[in-house]
């Protein structure tokens, strides 16, 4: 009567796995398959008979199988368990998953092998890939460096400045350096209503390195406001090109470049 019980209760667990709508994989402590809910079944595109038993590694491979990282291993080995996104290869394409892997342990407490929860996170990747590239079209936007004149460039700032803006700054400053061959480049910042310590000293290594790509930085549009903030924090922009306005930094770019503005009358 006990074995009729525990036949039922296997195939009631049975059953309930197979209602899971992710897959399901349970290992022996050699890593061969000894379980796969219908999710899995599904996803392999294989039946039972030609799942269990195999190496789990030749059935959903990913970059963790046969090293160090593989979770099944370290939940069959630490007793722990463990999760993490990677990418399962089926044969046919690759998939990312998030996964958790749980020890498997038998009525004693000991460990006989590995359970395995996979979850297809195809459309959570796409949205976050998407969200990165209008995250990047805006940052693209916010700095954009243009062209002025032959040899000129110009990067209008407007809003607040912090660290990751500055950094972007400066990388699209130097890429575009590099793809005109400007030798000099306006960061106007006439829009910037303040300005710290860290915002000042990232507007000095700005202009030290347009320098070492060999072209002159000059800066434009300070306020009075700050300007007396630079002058409060003790910040010293003495070896920055400073202009008033975007004008006067245009003349003072062509005075640099040796070039001359003639009217017709």
């Amino acid at each position: 009567m006990k074995k009729i019980y525990q036949e039922a209760d296997d195939q009631l667990k049975s059953q309930i796995l197979d209602q899971i709508p992710t897959p399901v994989m349970a290992v022996n402590r050699e890593l061969k398959v000894i379980y796969m809910n219908e999710a899995g079944k599904k996803l392999l595109k294989k039946s039972a008979d030609n799942i269990i038993g195999l190496a789990c590694k030749d059935l959903i491979a990913t970059e963790q199988c046969g090293t160090e990282e593989c979770g099944m291993l370290r939940a069959i080995s630490d007793g722990k368990s463990f999760s993490g996104r990677t990418e399962i290869n089926t044969g046919e394409n690759r998939t990312p998953v998030e996964y958790s892997v749980v020890p498997l342990q038998d009525d004693s407490g000991e460990i006989i092998g590995g359970v395995e929860f996979i979850m297809d996170i195809t459309e959570r990747v796409l949205y976050e890939n998407r969200l990165k590239e209008q995250s990047h079209t805006i940052r693209e936007m916010s700095t954009p460096t243009i062209k002025l004149w032959e040899g000129v460039l110009v990067l209008p700032v407007v809003g607040v400045v912090d660290s990751l803006r500055a950094q972007h700054m400066m990388e699209s400053m130097l890429n575009k350096i590099a793809e005109t061959y400007s030798k000099v480049i306006i960061l106007d910042i006439h829009g910037v209503a303040a300005v710290d310590t860290a915002v000042a000293n990232h507007l000095i290594k700005i202009t030290k390195a347009t320098k070492l790509m060999g072209c002159e930085c000059i800066l434009s549009g300070i306020s009075p406001a700050v300007a007396q903030t630079i002058i409060q924090l003790g910040i010293d922009m003495a070896a920055i090109n400073t202009q008033a306005t975007l004008s006067d930094a245009l003349s003072e770019a062509f005075i640099i470049l040796s070039l001359k503005v003639i009217t017709k009358e």
